[in-house]
């Protein structure tokens, strides 16, 4: 069975981008690119991925009009975007349809929620989140966007430090009001 999880970076007062939504801060902090919880090793188990219209456009300006990822991507949006060369499909409304067509897409691998966290706080909601891992960087924003502008029940499964980031899993508790 295929895991959703959100894998993501915040600062350290819980936001994934600065007020004008860039990752200066985060790019210039160091970091073991084979340390704990690693993004490769992350990948390498990814099957598919769900991203919001403000990741996305993030993306495909760092990466100079190219899309980097070579496997079905969804982009979350309620307006249009330009199309970039690449398996990326817009949706619109529930992520459970999304959710549905990534894990089809996906065979036995996980499913990766890049981001924003209103998009992952989605997912939670309707108890398709299974885990959240996280590197924490040494940096506060004051301001930005929310890691997860929601409530939810979590539990830590893994703490280490990669270099100057503190890094955690977590497993996803059921959306709050289910028993």
């Amino acid at each position: 069975m295929s895991l959703t999880t959100y894998y993501t970076a915040t600062s350290l007062d819980g936001f994934i981008a600065d007020e004008h939504h860039s990752l200066e801060w985060l790019l210039r902090q160091d970091q073991d690119e084979a340390g704990p919880l690693n993004y490769d090793e992350f990948f390498a188990r990814i099957g598919a991925l769900v991203m919001g219209s403000a990741t996305y456009e993030w993306v495909v300006r760092h990466e100079n009009g190219t899309w980097p990822f070579q496997l079905p991507a969804w982009v979350m949006t309620s307006r249009d975007l330009p199309q970039v060369d690449g398996d990326v499909r817009f949706a619109r409304g529930d992520v459970r349809a999304v959710h549905d067509e990534m894990t089809a897409a996906a065979g036995d691998k996980n499913l990766w929620i890049v981001g924003g966290g209103d998009l992952a706080g989605q997912f939670a909601d309707t108890g398709l989140l299974d885990e959240i891992i996280t590197y924490v960087a040494p940096v506060t924003l004051g301001r930005g966007a929310p890691l997860l502008p929601r409530r939810l029940d979590l539990r830590l499964e893994e703490l280490a430090q990669n270099k100057a980031f503190a890094c955690a899993r977590y497993s996803v508790g059921p959306p709050r009001g289910s028993h």
